[in-house]
Order: structure tokens, then sequence, then C-alpha cells
């Protein structure tokens, strides 16, 4: 029975039978990594909160090799973040960046660039006056980290070059007016908008947290949840907390 250990964050996890947890990690080494902490909901569970959402810490686990589920023997916190799970919004954005990662990686797929930012989302998330800036700058690194880098140069479609009227951004890139087929096709983004995702893809990351984006960052939001959503095959379960959070 191979002992494994990394560094992990959690990212999920569900209830299973009278007192144990399924815990979804994405963890530096290998990836996304589901284990069951044995009697974990228990008063006097040795995991403690060790296995909150968001949590950072090192993750020792037995993997038998006969299932896809691993043994989880200690978590140990090296930072809980527990800010994040301590008002709405922050709650909210930080669950759409996991979700993201949940959702759009396999299982044990090693991807260290997205682990790495990741990580250093979840501390800019902590300090940050706006927590929507920084799930923005997340969501523009993790399209290029996962291979999903749309193209801002010119049409995906017929190849005409940028600028053009009435741009709109799907998995490609943008399109230009004559090559929308409808109102669902793609989204619609503005010229400011549009000259702002490729300022942040471009600037380093505490430039991209701190510049001005004139005043884009609800539209690029939207934008880039739609991004995923395509991507995933449905809308994030996450954004529809958001805009019950706005409406509330």
């Amino acid at each position: 029975m191979p002992l494994g250990t990394t560094a992990a964050v959690v990212i999920g996890g569900f209830p299973l039978g009278e007192s144990d947890r399924v815990v979804t990690f994405f963890s530096r080494e290998h990836g996304k990594l589901r284990g069951v902490a044995k009697a974990a909901r228990r008063l006097r569970s040795r995991f403690g909160g060790a296995l909150e959402l968001f949590t950072h810490g090192r993750l020792i686990f037995f993997d038998t090799g006969r299932s896809e589920l691993v043994r989880i023997d200690h978590f140990d916190i090296t930072h809980p973040f527990d800010r994040l799970r301590g008002d709405l919004e922050r709650l909210g954005q930080a669950s759409w960046m996991v979700e993201c990662v949940s959702r759009l990686t396999g299982e044990r797929d090693r991807h260290v660039a997205l682990y790495g930012l990741l990580l250093r989302s979840f501390r800019a998330m902590e300090r940050a006056a706006s927590p929507v800036r920084v799930a923005v700058c997340f969501g523009v690194r993790a399209l290029d980290a996962l291979g999903h880098r749309p193209r801002l140069d010119r049409c995906g479609r017929c190849g005409r070059a940028w600028p053009f009227a009435r741009p709109r951004l799907d998995e490609e890139g943008l399109v230009c007016e004559r090559c929308v087929a409808g109102e669902g096709d793609g989204t619609p983004l503005s010229p400011a908008a549009v000259a702002a995702l490729g300022r942040l893809r471009a600037v380093a990351w505490e430039e991209a947290l701190g510049g001005r984006i004139g005043g884009t960052e609800a539209e690029l939001r939207r934008a880039l949840e739609a991004q995923m959503a395509r991507l995933i095959g449905q809308p994030t379960r996450s954004d529809k907390f958001l805009r019950e959070v706005v409406r509330t």
C-alpha cells in the first residue's frame, strides 16, 4: 500500500456513511485527488477543521491501487484561508475558482502551473478590496494554463483583423459581427473590455491586480463565466450563488 505525500488545497467534499467524508484535493504532485477521511465527521475527529473548503496543507495518503479513492491519513494545515469563508462575496468568488479547477481538470492530472495560480489567487483574495478583480485575474490566467487562451488580434472564424464593430467572445476568441450566427453566438464585449482583457494577460500578476482596467471588471467577470460554462458544458453552480448574493 504505497504512501503518498503532497502539498494540496481542499476544493470539495461530501459526507459518506454515518461519519466518513470524501474530500477532493487539488495537489501539486498529483493534480485532482479524491480520498476518504475516516471518522472525519465525528465531534472528536483527528482531522478537526483541517478539511474545510480552501484549506491549504500537507496531505499524507495511502493508495491501494484498487480504487480511484485514496485513504487520507493526515492533512496538516499550512494555511486555513479562513477569511475566504468569512463573507459571502469572497466565498462566492473563491468557490467559482475552485469549481473551474475541479470541473476542467481530470483525476490525477498533474498541473503545477494551475496549482500555483490557485494558491496565488487565494492569497490575493484574502487581502483584496475587490474580490471580483482577483477572480477575473485568475480566470484570465486559468484559461491560458488550461490551453484555452482566446485569440484577441483577429476574428477566430474569418481572420478579420481587430478592431471591428460589435465583437463577441467564444471558445476560440473574438468573433466579428459578420460571423455571428445569432444572439446566443458568443458573449458581447465592449472594445474597452477587449483591451482590458489583453492587458490583464500580458502584465505581471501584481500589476494585473492593481492596474486600471477602465471599470470593466463586471463585464470581464461575466465573459469569463461564459467561457468557463462553454468549456464545462453548463453554467457554474457558484455563479448562481453569486447572483443570489447580489440580489440579497
